[in-house]
Parts: structure tokens; sequence; C-alpha cells
């Protein structure tokens, strides 16, 4: 998706009401008051469409992400363009001057936009699975080590659980610790129990393999970081991948929104090997629902 093709597709906010006329009410759609298959007609001056049999008015965007939003249409989508066409993503800033909107209303789209990116309706990973975690939020700082207070970061900094099939796709979560509970519950919930997982030497998964077809460990301690297909290096290249992008692009993440980032990178990570382009497959995951929008 070039950006001369992007505008060929989407010279105009009409263009792009359009496009998601054609999604949600193509012509045959029954219509949600009369209930007839009918044809949509463009209400003029407004962005509306209407029953050909009752008159009742559609709205493309409702419910979507561009629900009530004063920012237009197109500039929606240019951000997913934006958003799609690097590797690592855009900051908020950078979309701020680019559209020339605020930074708060250029955070809020990115926000919007990368709740699409969840991987909640994907399926559980099977056949080899490597597991990991990582801290987010920084080593102790040298006055924390001296009054002995280093312990506290370690304690309440965020953790990022990935767990990545071999060959296959990733899932991440956002954990409040990396204790075995915690863990358990993650990993049970993405891994079917006939996979075999590769993990490092933390504790927790000591007790967590027991649950699985086979559990084969990698002794980082030791400084052995392969032995033959006994390794971890897929999940921790992932983590690499996203510390490299958030130090380069965004340089610091809040807690708040940190599985939001996650999920941006997962997303991009699970089409690695697709043809599809990234702007559509962003595009094509906004949805009609009945939520609200902050």
């Amino acid at each position: 998706m070039t950006y001369s093709r992007f505008l060929e597709l989407f010279p105009d906010n009409d263009a792009c009401l359009e496009y998601l006329k054609g999604r949600f009410f193509a012509n045959g759609t029954e219509c949600p008051k009369c209930g007839k298959a009918s044809k949509f007609h463009r209400i003029k001056g407004r962005s509306a469409y209407s029953c050909q049999f009752c008159g009742n008015h559609v709205y493309p965007t409702a419910g979507t992400i561009f629900h009530k939003s004063s920012v237009s249409l197109q500039l929606w989508f240019y951000a997913i363009y934006l958003m799609s066409s690097t590797r690592c993503g855009i900051s908020a800033k950078q979309l701020e001057r680019e559209i020339g909107v605020t930074y708060k209303t250029a955070h809020r789209m990115f926000k919007q936009i990368r709740t699409l990116l969840s991987d909640d309706e994907e399926g559980p990973l099977s056949g080899k699975v490597e597991i990991d975690e990582t801290f987010y939020g920084g080593k102790p700082r040298a006055a924390e080590k001296r009054n002995k207070r280093g312990h506290l970061r370690r304690k309440y900094r965020p953790s990022v659980v990935g767990m990545v099939e071999r060959g296959g796709e990733i899932r991440t979560r956002v954990v409040g610790d990396a204790t075995h509970s915690t863990l358990s519950k993650v990993v049970k919930e993405f891994v079917l129990p006939e996979s075999m997982i590769f993990t490092d030497e933390w504790h927790a998964y000591k007790a967590i393999g027991r649950e699985f077809k086979s559990h084969r460990r990698i002794r980082h301690r030791s400084k052995i970081y392969v032995e033959g297909d006994n390794y971890t290096n897929t999940i921790e290249g992932f983590f690499g991948l996203f510390k490299n992008g958030v130090r380069g692009v965004y340089h610091a993440i809040s807690a708040e929104y940190l599985q939001n980032y996650v999920d941006e990178y997962s997303f991009r990570y699970n089409r690695r090997y697709s043809k599809e382009p990234m702007f559509w497959a962003m595009l094509n995951r906004v949805r009609r629902e009945a939520r609200a929008f902050s």
C-alpha cells in the first residue's frame, strides 16, 4: 500500500464513508428497522444512508472507533495508514505533526486503533511453544539500592508474559507479577495441555511444566542458550523487537497502556508471513459494536 495508492482509494471523506457502507450496509443487507433486503441511498449533506423501503437512516461509523469523532474520516484512515506503513509503529507526537491535531486527539486516535489489534479472539497455541516473561519499568536506581528499596521497584513493576508457537503465532499478556499463580493462569489460557513447552530456569515454571505433555528448560544461569532444539530464542527475539521499538519510537510507555502497545507488536508479528498489506489487515478489523468511546 503506497501513499499514491492510498490517495487513489481514499481521496476524501466520501470515499472513506463509501468503504464503510460497503462493509456494513452493502446492497442486499437487511434494514435494521423493516428487516427487508435493501439498497441504502446516501443522504445529501449527512454521513448517513436511508433504506429504500422505510427510509430508516443508518450510519456506517456508528459503533466503530470513528463514532462521534470530530476528526475527519479521511484523517482516521490516514492515521491507520501511517501506523501500518512503519515496522515499529509511529508515536502520537508524530501523528500530531502529520495531520495537524492536538497531542490529546492523536493519542486518543492511536489508543482506539490499537483496540482493534487485540488477539482475544485468536485460538490457543500448540506443538512446541516457548514461554518467557520480561519485567517492564526499569532497574532499581542507585538511591533505591542504597536505601534498600530496590525490591519495591521489582515487586510492583508489571511483567509481560510471551508465548510463541515455533513457526506460528504469539500471545502476550501484561500481568502484575511473575509468580507461579499468575503465570500458570495465563499459560493454561493460551497453550494447550498436549504441547511441549520450553522455558528458562525461573522457578515458577517448574510446577507449570507438570501440566503439559513435556517441559524442557534451558540453563541460562550457566550461560547456555541453545542445546539442540532446546532454547527460548524465538520469544526473546520478540521481546528484543518490542523493547527496541519502545526505546526508538515511544521512549517510554505508562503501565496503563502497556497492553495496547504489546498488542500492536504481537499483531505485526503474527502477520509477518502474510501477503495481505498491513493497512488492510488493520482496517478490516474495524467492527460495529455497541460500546462507549472515551
